[in-house]
């Protein structure tokens, strides 16, 4: 089992000498990747919540690392333009040597939604459209015609290192989202889940693979879950005897990035 990091973006990780820190030490403990949320606008209820933006700080980490993966988890994809989009993640698989996973999902917080001109009710649909936009253009089509988004005529070189693109992730836990893993994803991201949740949902996730004939091109879905409780060696063999491939850690309250990443290389990495 993989072992990941979430969240090395938020806090005092806006702080560059310290975000740089916490990447290398994580790399150098032996963890698989770097995970980076992806909010742009959160509602003013939500607090001072100091975070970096996901592609620029994904962008960073390359130029700082050069063995750990990198992975946005996840895009809200719905107020992103795909064209736009498509092009920083190409550009981001070269800078880091095919170092690059994106995770994907519909987005939730409405103010957020809005303020990008997405209504709530459009996410679903936004977030299939603009996935395939994506995909087409990474392939070297020339056209695409959707309901959200068209182009004609263009073409982006050069081409991802990893191909035909990098891994794509689909993250949330509703029939839909489960849905378009099973339809358009190589994984499955699964939030804040504890063992028993795990399971059930990744049930709901096999007979999702069933009713929607997954393309055998996909291959396996590669499942990574953000577990609820405070990871021990036990609990982690637990998630993998679920059929969990890679599990992402993140700091507690009262926690430090510092000793998370020690406690993790000491005990866990290379023992699940």
């Amino acid at each position: 089992m993989d072992l990941a990091l979430f969240g090395l973006h938020r806090g005092r990780g806006t702080e560059p000498e310290t975000l740089v820190r916490r990447a290398r030490a994580a790399e150098e403990a032996g963890l698989e990747s770097l995970w980076v949320g992806d909010h742009v606008a959160l509602p003013t209820r939500a607090g001072k919540d100091h975070r970096l933006e996901a592609v620029v700080v994904v962008g960073f980490l390359a130029a700082v690392t050069s063995r750990v993966r990198l992975a946005i988890g996840v895009v809200v994809l719905p107020q992103r333009h795909p064209v736009l989009l498509a092009k920083q993640l190409s550009s981001l698989d070269i800078l880091t040597g095919g170092r690059l996973t994106v995770g994907v999902g519909a987005g939730y917080v409405e103010e957020e939604l809005a303020a990008f001109g997405v209504p709530l009710t459009e996410r679903g649909a936004r977030t299939d459209d603009h996935l395939a936009a994506m995909r087409a253009i990474w392939r070297g089509e020339t056209s695409y015609e959707g309901r959200f988004v068209s182009y004609a005529g263009v073409a982006q070189w050069p081409p991802p290192v990893q191909r035909p693109h990098p891994p794509i992730v689909v993250g949330g836990h509703s029939p839909a989202a489960l849905n378009r893993a099973a339809r358009q994803g190589n994984g499955w991201f699964g939030w804040d889940l504890e063992l028993a949740e795990t399971g059930v949902m990744l049930a709901s996730l096999r007979r999702a693979v069933r009713t929607e004939e997954r393309p055998a091109r996909l291959g396996a879905l590669e499942i990574t879950v953000a577990p609820k409780e405070r990871l021990r060696l036990d609990v982690a063999r637990r998630y993998a005897d679920l059929g969990v491939h890679r599990l992402v850690l993140r700091a507690r309250p009262g926690e430090t990035f510092e000793k998370l990443i020690a406690g993790a290389g000491d005990a866990l990495v290379g023992r699940v």
